[in-house]
């Protein structure tokens, strides 16, 4: 049995863990929440939740949010569809090359966008596609492909070899083993993805910046930043703006943790 002084070490520990990951967000709220053009410490004497009205109609972000949103399920939708099939792929099948492809598949997640951004913006220029939504996200389909394929092999190549060999003797097809016995297995891993290419995708900044020029699809956090130059010294309109911008995420985790957590936990025991 856990002693009682190991039992009071361990509560104190996830404290002082929680204390450091939650301050920073319960200091924004705060922020977020005070009174115009007051200090940043006195964000719990008064609750001003017309901040964020006022954030969100100063800042433009009802366009910048649709553009964001639209970038994201373009990017996510993609993004799994080709991850899952080609995971299947590298997961279940062999055949020539099968190794030397997955391997450069790994190089997407090894080769930072810093390195390839420059050049890439050439490439869509000379066919005519930057200052657009496919400019955006047909970069970040790529990247998470990349890391998309390696997850979901993972998860793949840990089913079940019987169930894989029982759907062959019935006579199912591969596309029919896939979406009827592999993927509701696989649901884990597949809400794990989505989550995080999500997370990825609202987040990324570089590429919506370089693939836009004009400035005509800016994505929510592009618009903080510029938001944030405008207004360096109103605190709390910056806290209400940063808390709008990742909202969305939060949300998208909440109504899906319970499975990311699961796929997180499995996907930590596999290959």
């Amino acid at each position: 049995m856990i002693a009682r002084s190991e039992r009071l070490m361990n509560y104190l520990m996830l404290f002082f863990f929680a204390a450091m990951a939650l301050g920073p967000i319960l200091i924004i709220l705060s922020n977020a929440l005070a009174p115009q053009g007051s200090d940043a410490g006195n964000g719990f004497l008064g609750l001003h939740p017309g901040n964020f009205v006022d954030a969100w109609q100063q800042g433009n972000f009802s366009s910048y949010m649709l553009t964001s949103v639209t970038v994201a399920v373009i990017v996510v939708s993609a993004s799994a569809v080709l991850s899952i099939l080609a995971g299947y792929a590298f997961g279940t099948m062999t055949f020539p090359g099968s190794q030397v492809l997955f391997y450069v598949f790994l190089l997407g997640i090894m080769v930072p966008s810093e390195a390839i951004v420059v050049p890439l913006f050439f490439d869509l220029r000379a066919v005519g596609l930057t200052n657009t939504l496919w400019a955006i996200a047909l970069p970040q389909i790529a990247q998470s492909v990349a890391f998309g394929t390696f997850w979901m092999r993972a998860s793949f190549r840990s089913s079940s070899k019987a169930l894989l060999e029982a759907a062959t003797l019935d006579g199912a097809s591969s596309f029919r083993t896939l979406f009827s016995i592999l993927l509701p297995v696989a649901r884990p891993a597949v809400v794990t993805l989505v989550v995080l290419t999500f997370m990825w995708t609202w987040n990324e900044f570089l590429i919506p910046l370089v693939m836009s020029p004009n400035g005509d699809l800016r994505t929510a956090p592009l618009a903080l930043a510029f938001f944030q130059g405008q207004h360096v010294q109103e605190t709390a309109l910056l806290a209400a703006a940063a808390v709008l911008v990742a909202l969305p995420v939060v949300i998208v985790y909440l109504f899906l943790q319970r499975h990311f957590i699961r796929g997180m936990l499995e996907g930590s025991v596999r290959e």
